[in-house]
């Protein structure tokens, strides 16, 4: 398949209604051109949103789509994995909408380290309602939405996912749609749970935190190995180490790119083939459930007898 191949052209018609300069731009644009330039094709693709702006990106990309509830786009995602393993599958969800009632769910699904992709929209603030604190907005910062400055530490999302599993993390930017096409696309081909955050603006309700803001502070570490090969103790402990560091700086620098990829952590296909043999052959996006006449091809009749009085 080829960039001209009109399968590969992962732009919806409908205009999307984010605010003028929002980062969200920027990322729709990026996942376009990761997903045309991994020659996948838009039925090959699902992407979940969860609640606030970022939630409305499926609905702006010509592939499978679904907008799930307030907190839940880590446990779509899954389900879909792992009823139909063959597809591709990103959840797209906000800071508010990951580390606020969804914090269970992205601490968990590290747990499992199962082949699906993270992006983390962070703009600090729930933007569709006006400018409200997210769990990622720094102590003493304050929105336009805020009648003063937030008296809570912040959540860090990198250190989170670091410590609950995550096999790949990176950061990235959303104005630089070709470097965050890249970081995408490599989040995509890890075969395991990988993480994105993306940083971006919100112009209207947190103005501090502008382009120009951001780029007297954006750096890609050159001395930095993010890549996991052995299961070497002093390895992995110097390696997590050093993304603890990365991820805490956030203020006069902050760096992005990509800051562990650990090829050693079993994905979760292994435990569950040990437990499901018939699985991924027997999925049951795969599994036909009538013949031809429409009639069940499931019986629970012998079920249905043991509660019978």
């Amino acid at each position: 398949m080829t960039q001209t191949d009109p399968h590969a052209n992962f732009a919806a018609p409908e205009t999307p209604d984010w605010c003028r300069g929002c980062g969200d731009f920027g990322i729709l644009r990026a996942l376009e051109k990761a997903l045309s330039g991994l020659g996948l094709r838009p039925q090959e693709v699902v992407v979940f949103g969860g609640i606030g702006c970022s939630g409305k990106t499926p609905y702006y990309l010509a592939a499978n789509g679904i907008h799930t509830l307030h907190g839940r786009v880590l446990p779509f995602a899954t389900g879909a994995k792992l009823a139909n393993p063959a597809l591709t599958v990103i959840a797209a969800g906000g800071d508010g909408d990951g580390l606020s009632i969804g914090a269970g769910h992205f601490v968990n699904a590290g747990r499992r380290n199962l082949d699906l992709t993270y992006l983390f929209y962070n703009n600090e603030v729930y933007g569709l309602t006006k400018g409200q604190a997210a769990p990622t907005l720094p102590e003493g910062a304050q929105t336009r939405g805020m009648a003063a400055p937030n008296p809570q530490r912040a959540l860090d999302p990198i250190a989170l996912a670091l410590d609950a599993g995550y096999t790949w993390i990176g950061r990235g930017y959303a104005y630089a749609v070709g470097e965050l096409s890249e970081l995408i696309s490599r989040a995509i081909r890890h075969p395991g749970l990988a993480f994105l955050e993306i940083l971006q603006p919100c112009p209207h309700y947190h103005p501090d935190h502008d382009k120009a803001w951001f780029t007297q502070r954006l750096y890609t570490p050159v001395d930095h190995d993010p890549l996991l090969t052995t299961n070497d103790p002093a390895r992995r402990e110097a390696l997590h180490a050093a993304v603890q560091r990365l991820a805490g700086q956030r203020d006069e620098r902050i760096p992005v790119g990509v800051f562990l990829e650990d090829r050693v952590t079993p994905p979760f296909t292994t435990a569950l083939r040990r437990q499901q043999p018939a699985w991924p052959e027997k999925a049951p996006a795969t599994t036909p459930v009538a013949n031809g006449e429409g009639q069940p091809l499931a019986r629970i009749d012998a079920l249905l007898d043991r509660f019978a009085v």
